[in-house]
């Protein structure tokens, strides 16, 4: 995928502020701090489109960007976990996130991702039961591989696989620092786009 352009649009919270469902969408989910942000820059190119933070939890709002003027839409949705936000945000995330994968009609895939050194918790399962109760087309990806030597990139792996009850077979690799990953992960986008 050849990137030309790629502007924010807007943030919102709920159906009545998305922007108008005219553009296939890819979204991002992924717990606080997984390396969503430094995925979707690296994929379009760009130092920082979306702003990363080594703050957990940055990410509070549903984000959309235009890709290659008015082609496609990628979505940044709000990081879950243990981010330092208060209760009353943590509290609206789900909603807003269930809200959206279930209206949104123009969604077609979500990149579903996980860090490599992290055993996938509760909230990641619950997003992968989300994803499978609303039938949305998911690409899990494993992000920062180049944080563990080979033999124990296996071992993880595996244990993310059991954990999430996917094969090993199906998650992208990707790590930001080398771009070993990125390739794949827009083949599969573009799969999603023309499915």
């Amino acid at each position: 995928m050849k990137i030309s352009s790629a502007e924010f649009i807007k943030s919102a919270t709920n159906p009545g502020n998305y922007p108008p469902p005219e553009l296939a969408e890819i979204a991002f989910a992924g717990r606080s701090n997984v390396g969503k942000s430094s995925l979707i820059n690296v994929l379009v190119n760009r130092k920082n489109l979306v702003r990363t933070s080594s703050t957990p939890g940055r990410t509070q709002l549903l984000n959309f960007f235009d890709i290659n003027q008015g082609s496609f839409s990628l979505v940044d949705l709000p990081g879950y976990g243990f981010a330092k936000v208060p209760l009353s945000v943590k509290k609206a995330w789900g909603p807003m996130m269930r809200t959206y994968l279930e209206r949104r009609e123009c969604l077609k895939a979500v990149i579903f991702i996980l860090d490599i050194r992290r055993t996938p918790r509760e909230e990641d399962i619950q997003m992968l039961d989300w994803l499978e109760e609303f039938e949305v087309p998911t690409i899990p990806v494993i992000t920062k591989i180049d944080k563990l030597k080979r033999g124990q990139r296996d071992k993880q792996i595996k244990e993310i696989a059991t954990t999430t009850g996917l094969p090993s077979d199906v998650f992208s690799l990707f790590s930001a620092l080398t771009k070993e990953g990125k390739d794949d992960i827009w083949e599969r986008i573009e799969d999603a786009l023309e499915a």
